[in-house]
């Protein structure tokens, strides 16, 4: 009997990683191998490692488990899905085109990421709240509010992709893993607005970016229900929480945002953790992993994929060709500040007689500049380069809030003074003019701002306009607004596919 992710959940809480924490990184895995559940969680240096634990699959890279923002980017107007040819990174490829089914697409990787997400913080839960020998009360209080924080994040991932999916709360026994049943997205929403709830009275106001950078705060809590409240068109709901993480636009918050001066530092990976970070997922070259460490790595990966095939010249590193720009993104971005922060120019560099680089599947000439292999950031730790890129993915920044803002305050009747304050203060950060408050201003304004970083084809979706913007690609409105259920999945237990996939 093929195992399921279901089969998975039932048996991966009874070994976890052993974790450590790294002064420079909050993520780190320590690779000496796994202990059984029943024997751990017996003293807070073990609490903490099932902290880590849960914390992880965010920044899983590899081999079929989740390829960070590439296969989302492909799929979005922003980028192709590239590489070596049609059907390399097929699953990235079906879901660029559009021609992805339960057995052919990325949906797997999200399925697994995610639910083994659930999984890792419902044990963590279920294990601080039965109470730890040493772990003091606030402590204890903290990391069930991590918990209840990461199995939101999770599971808001699931909801956006799949709508329908199991809820689980807690951890399954062996007579529960093939009799499970999906929910509809209203339920698994009011699970992540209560987790989220419960999660911020007892997450820390800040931390230390040298010693916890990545971990929970209330800030990030807060900016996470505004963002859940947004989705669900709750606009009123959505304006209130994203205002307490805001602040006053151009300002400092209470929990320490601001804009960076500089749009350019926001990505560079000497920069982590920096004021406009509201949750970021850490990476790190210290692992030194090599091609024997597939798929375990800490680096980011990712920054490889982006990186232009056969590359050689000056300032990148050869890649291998994933994710070429759209002329259409590249063409709205000309002559905006944020161009050269966002778009890397590989055409101008050959044609400057400087550089040379394999023209790739779908190539355009333009590459991910935000998450690019750089030279002055190749690893020279021992491990091999192309897996160990430190870059930080940054999922929720201010600039993002505040548009976010923005957008509930225009489309819920609020404040329309605030809304374009907030708007500007995006655009006065790069030297642009200021412009009226209106939803086709602020959709813009997301997609020049967070070009490349993931949030396009939600964007699209959330907003209704896939349809239109998306159909030159393939997109089949009431059909592609979601993943199919991955087929593996569907054999052996209760669970139902998607009706837009039968």
């Amino acid at each position: 009997m093929k195992r399921t992710y279901i089969h998975y959940l039932a048996v991966a809480a009874l070994a976890l990683p052993l974790l450590s924490s790294c002064e420079k990184e909050f993520l780190e895995v320590d690779p000496r191998g796994t202990v059984l559940e029943s024997n751990y969680y017996a003293n807070p240096e073990q609490a903490f490692a099932g902290v880590v634990a849960a914390y992880d699959p965010m920044g899983w890279e590899a081999g079929g488990t989740y390829h960070n923002i590439g296969a989302i980017n492909a799929a979005s107007d922003d980028a192709y899905a590239g590489g070596g040819g049609s059907s390399d990174m097929n699953t990235w490829q079906v879901w660029n085109n559009y021609t992805l089914d339960p057995a052919i697409g990325p949906q797997g990787e999200y399925w697994n990421r995610n639910f083994t997400g659930v999984s890792r913080s419902n044990t963590l839960l279920e294990k601080v709240q039965g109470g730890i020998p040493g772990l003091d009360n606030v402590t204890t209080a903290r990391y069930a509010a991590e918990a209840k924080f990461l199995r939101a994040y999770y599971y808001f991932e699931l909801v956006r992709l799949f709508r329908n999916v199991p809820l689980f709360t807690a951890s399954l026994s062996t007579d529960q893993i093939y009799n499970v049943e999906q929910v509809g997205p209203d339920q698994v929403y009011t699970q992540i607005e209560k987790d989220l709830t419960e999660a911020i009275p007892d997450l820390p106001m800040t931390v230390s970016a040298a010693a916890e950078g990545g971990r929970a705060t209330q800030g990030t809590a807060k900016a996470l229900l505004g963002k859940v409240y947004l989705y669900q068109q709750k606009w009123r709901e959505a304006a209130t929480q994203l205002a307490d993480v805001n602040g006053t636009p151009g300002g400092t918050s209470q929990y320490g945002y601001k804009l960076l001066d500089n749009f350019g530092d926001i990505f560079r990976p000497n920069n982590k953790y920096h004021s406009e970070s509201i949750l970021e997922i850490g990476h790190t070259t210290q692992a030194n992993a090599d091609w024997g460490s597939w798929p375990n790595f800490e680096g980011n990966v990712a920054v490889t994929m982006f990186g232009p095939r056969g590359y050689a010249g000056p300032t990148y590193v050869a890649g291998w060709g994933f994710n070429p720009l759209t002329l259409d993104l590249v063409n709205a971005l000309k002559g905006d500040p944020r161009y050269k922060y966002t778009v890397a120019n590989i055409d101008s560099l050959e044609q400057a007689g400087v550089a040379t680089y394999e023209k790739g599947y779908q190539n355009t000439g333009y590459f991910v500049e935000k998450y690019a292999p750089k030279v002055e950031w190749k690893t020279t730790g021992g491990g091999e380069p192309l897996l160990n890129w430190p870059n930080n993915y940054i999922e929720i920044r201010l600039a993002d809030t505040y548009l976010m803002e923005a957008e509930a305050l225009v489309q819920g009747g609020g404040d329309a003074g605030r809304a374009a304050e907030l708007l500007n203060a995006v655009r006065a950060r790069v030297g642009l003019a200021a412009v009226p408050a209106t939803l086709e201003n602020i959709y813009k304004e997301r997609r020049l701002e967070l070009a490349t970083e993931g949030h396009r084809w939600h964007d699209l979706i959330r907003t209704g306009r896939a349809a239109t913007v998306l159909a030159p690609y393939g997109f089949v409105p009431g059909k592609h607004e979601v993943l199919p259920i991955p087929q593996a999945e569907l054999n052996n237990t209760k669970l139902v596919q998607n009706p837009e996939y039968r």
